[in-house]
């Protein structure tokens, strides 16, 4: 095992200033990083930065503040692409508000319009909600029927299921990239060989992937990939969906209003060129120029550092926890395999109470079924505990978590 961090994370923290409150005297280790990661002052600065010197709405007016907003705004689609390797810039770079809107654009503009009786959507048993909900729901009203992807035992995808149910009938394929309670890192370029070689599309949900490891759109072939500012370092209330854009041209618009027009009439409308035909009304403005540079402040630390900074925590997370015989642990052992985050539960304590001591520890976990809920009656649970890291996180923190969790063994001893 690698014995020094991949990353200068003591430099690195300073960046975050959250990361030193501390309650009843005792600093916080914030390790709920799956959830919402914490925002570095650059990307902090920035977001202040445009509303002290540049607010103003985008595209329609012609004074300087808001050209200057408009082309800051336009360079932010173009940097997002870049980054996740999509040569289409900006025309295959569409903001939204989060990964569950991404998903909902492309059930609703696609799947409502070309998905009928008798189509399939496969997606895994692995699913967040935002993907397994909104397919089902779709699904429902043209008829079509859902399919899942079986999970192994040891967390995996059982692949030779999934070319059984990838078919003739398949129109979606509809995946998560790395599995928000499970850890798991699927092979989305072989889901997508076989969505392809049955004329299906594919879409990869890649919130958990994109903000610690690099990721290329056009490498997997994904017809859509969507993730989440806030995951990665940036602000709220920005979402991202790449699409191709031969797709993307043919999809009707999500949502209708200002912005996403080119000429209207009182007997009909035409709509605008990519991206803007589905970004209706004011958009992100504030949280499309920040989470550029969010992206700027990754790839100065380095995509490749973050994933063997992660893994470098997940391995020894996994080492600490298989110490005890009472730790049932979910998704691959090998931190190759996996993100870096790790699902489990204690025995015999819920995993809500033991949250709750960890809060008590200053120790910030999640608790819950993740968004996972069928995922967790496959796996006999109701709920897990979850640790998930970021570039900013340290073994001594997750020393600090395996000691909390000693204390509420004692405790329900």
């Amino acid at each position: 095992m690698q014995e020094s961090a991949p990353l200068d994370v003591q430099r690195i923290r300073e960046d975050f200033p959250i990361l030193e409150r501390e309650f009843d005297g005792t600093q916080v280790v914030y390790l709920d990083n799956a959830a919402t990661t914490q925002t570095p002052n650059q990307v902090i600065d920035a977001i202040a930065d445009y509303y002290r010197t540049t607010n103003a709405n985008v595209h329609r007016g012609i004074h300087h503040l808001s050209q200057e907003a408009s082309m800051a705004y336009e360079e932010a689609h173009d940097n997002v692409a870049r980054f996740v390797g999509a040569s289409g810039e900006r025309e295959e770079m569409v903001f939204t508000k989060n990964t569950t809107e991404a998903e909902n654009l492309v059930a609703y503009a696609w799947g409502l319009n070309e998905l009928e009786e008798g189509d399939e959507v496969v997606l895994t048993e692995m699913e967040h909600h935002a993907s397994l909900v909104t397919w089902q729901q779709i699904a429902e009203r043209v008829g079509a029927e859902v399919r899942y992807v079986r999970v192994t035992e040891n967390g995996t995808l059982d692949m030779d299921h999934a070319r059984e149910l990838i078919g003739k009938d398949t129109r979606m394929v509809s995946v998560v990239h790395v599995s928000n309670a499970l850890g798991t890192i699927n092979p989305v370029e072989e889901l997508a060989d076989m969505a392809h070689e049955n004329d299906s599309l594919i879409f990869v949900d890649g919130a958990q992937a994109v903000p610690n490891r690099p990721v290329d759109v056009e490498a997997i072939d994904a017809d859509f990939y969507a993730f989440s500012g806030h995951k990665m370092a940036g602000p709220t209330g920005i979402g991202c969906l790449y699409g191709k854009k031969a797709i993307l041209e043919e999809m009707e618009p999500f949502l209708y209003g200002g912005e996403m027009i080119r000429k209207v009439t009182f007997e009909d409308a035409t709509w605008n060129d990519l991206p803007w035909k589905f970004e209706a009304g004011t958009p992100v403005i504030a949280q499309g120029i920040a989470l550029d540079r969010a992206i700027e402040y990754l790839e100065e630390i380095g995509m490749e550092r973050i994933r063997s900074h992660e893994e470098w925590l997940t391995e020894y997370a996994l080492e600490r926890f298989e110490e005890f015989d009472d730790i049932e642990l979910y998704g691959p052992h090998d931190p190759a395999e996996r993100g870096g985050l790790v699902g489990f539960n204690l025995e015999d304590v819920h995993a809500h109470d033991l949250a709750s001591i960890m809060n008590d520890h200053a120790v910030a976990i999640r608790a819950g079924d993740h968004c996972t809920q069928p995922l967790h009656d496959k796996l006999g649970t109701a709920a897990s505990a979850r640790a998930s890291f970021y570039l900013y996180n340290t073994r001594e923190e997750i020393d600090r978590l395996v000691d909390a969790i000693d204390d509420a063994r004692q405790l329900f001893a």
